[in-house]
């Protein structure tokens, strides 16, 4: 028994080919065969779908319609059948991921083994940059970006949100005293960035864009810096998790402080033979993220 999808491609091949000769001719079969096809929509839709003549074929208004809306649904089930296919394959060969030092070394770095374990014909090349790459440029499949997009061309797959924090370590505050209040803060070295100056721009008050008494363009440098108690830094939780719960860095104005998430996504280009590669990496990753 022939299915619907059957009939619906049989409909579009004689479309496409302007007749049932010429269409039974490029499938190899019969024109009987892809009349009976087209006849049975037909009769499941109650509509006639294309005039039969000698010399042409002439679509219906009800043809044009429906013939239209199958493309997309045949095009639809396609991409679905690919799909499937690339992740039955066992994913092989080289993916190339960026990132942001931070997130690459407290996100990606621990969980390579257990990638490499699961997944090992896939070899991974991880480079980092702080800022905003052409993929294309830097021969990147795959860039993990923290913050809003920007228009893009580029295909972008959520992975979560981070909020911000203000922290410092126990003993710059037993040093310097524990900011009780936002206009504290100018009594005290702050920690920003160079490059990323949106990132200067505190979650506390309305919104404080900071002067650095230090900066860096790394936010690995700055996490850094206040584990050493050079002062009071505004991280992403992704990176001072780890340092909160050691108690190596402490939450300052934690009340004052604006619950604001920044998204994170990975963005990369539709390309089907890494499709594998992209999915098995960010499926296996985005489970273990702690954002």
């Amino acid at each position: 028994m022939k299915s619907r999808w059957d009939d619906l491609e049989a409909l579009l091949a004689v479309v496409d080919a302007g007749g049932f000769t010429a269409a039974a001719e490029r499938l190899s079969t019969s024109t009987a065969r892809l009349s009976r096809a087209v006849s049975r929509l037909e009769k499941r839709l109650e509509t006639t779908l294309v005039h039969r003549t000698t010399r042409r074929l002439d679509i219906t208004e009800e043809g044009e319609a429906f013939i239209a809306q199958a493309r997309q649904a045949l095009g639809t089930l396609e991409t679905a059948e690919e799909a499937l296919t690339v992740r039955r394959r066992e994913p092989a060969g080289r993916l190339r991921v960026d990132a942001a030092t931070p997130f690459l070394l407290h996100q990606i770095v621990p969980h390579l083994a257990e990638f490499h374990a699961a997944y090992p014909k896939v070899r991974l090349e991880l480079t980092t940059h702080e800022t905003n790459i052409d993929l294309i440029e830097q021969r990147t499949d795959v860039a993990i970006r923290i913050g809003r997009l920007e228009d893009s061309t580029l295909h972008a797959r959520p992975l979560g949100h981070s909020r911000r924090r203000l922290v410092a370590s126990p003993a710059y505050l037993a040093r310097y005293g524990t900011p009780r209040h936002v206009e504290d803060l100018a009594h005290h070295v702050l920690l920003g960035f160079t490059h990323l100056t949106q990132l200067n721009r505190w979650p506390i008050g309305d919104g404080r864009t900071i002067q650095p008494t230090l900066a860096s363009s790394s936010g690995e440098a700055l996490l850094q810096m206040a584990e050493a108690d050079v002062g009071i830094a505004c991280l992403a939780d992704f990176l001072t998790r780890g340092a909160r719960q050691a108690g190596r860095l402490t939450v300052v104005l934690d009340e004052a402080t604006h619950e604001r998430h920044e998204p994170i996504q990975a963005v990369y280009y539709r390309n089907t033979a890494l499709h594998g590669r992209i999915n098995a990496f960010l499926d296996f990753f985005v489970d273990r993220l702690t954002l």
